[in-house]
């Protein structure tokens, strides 16, 4: 498999540091109970996970108490989660997958893609971003190559590559993010 920057962890355990770093922000705190249930396993399957985590320096963990990421296991949680938005969003803005398919799609594929691949998803996204009339183009190629059902949601293009004129059903080209700012 492809190189990743959390060496060592794998797909599991991956999942378990990005779930405690969303209850971390949703709730305040991570406890056994939340994480067991975001992930759908039993609390004893659980405790095993965070054993591993924090032999590996990734967690704090003891018996009843919270569970909260070590400066560490935030950078790694960062990264997978990261991963995550990059290629949701190539999905569901580039691709113009739905965002259910793409979630789950994403969710496999961040714990398997060398670094330099989600960059480079990250690049042509950008480039979408960027370059709308150009994006435009390239894209209504991409969805008269779709099969029929595939182009559905798709929003409409102008022949400019812009709007929603022109009568043309194609891919969409997402909107521009603001200023300054990239989910990169």
């Amino acid at each position: 498999m492809a190189a990743r920057k959390s060496p060592g962890l794998g797909e599991s355990l991956e999942d378990y540091v990005e779930i405690i770093l969303a209850l971390e922000r949703d709730a305040g705190t991570a406890r056994v109970r939340d994480i067991a249930e975001r992930f759908g396993v039993s609390q004893p399957s659980v405790t095993g996970a965070l054993r591993a985590l924090k032999a590996k320096g990734l967690v704090r963990h003891e018996p009843y108490a919270h569970v909260t990421l070590t400066p560490a296991g935030r950078r790694v949680a960062g990264e997978v989660e990261r991963r995550h938005r990059v290629l949701k969003e190539f999905l569901t803005e580039v691709l113009a997958l739905p965002d259910t398919e793409a979630d789950a799609a994403a969710c496999r594929m961040e714990h398997v893609l060398a670094p330099t691949v989600v960059d480079r998803f990250c690049a042509l996204a950008a480039f979408v971003h960027a370059s709308p009339a150009r994006a435009a183009e390239w894209l209504s190629g991409i969805g008269s190559a779709l099969p029929r059902g595939a182009r559905k949601g798709s929003a409409r293009v102008s022949a400019r590559g812009t709007g929603n004129g022109g009568g043309h059903s194609r891919t969409t080209v997402p909107t521009p993010p603001p200023e300054g700012s990239s989910s990169c």
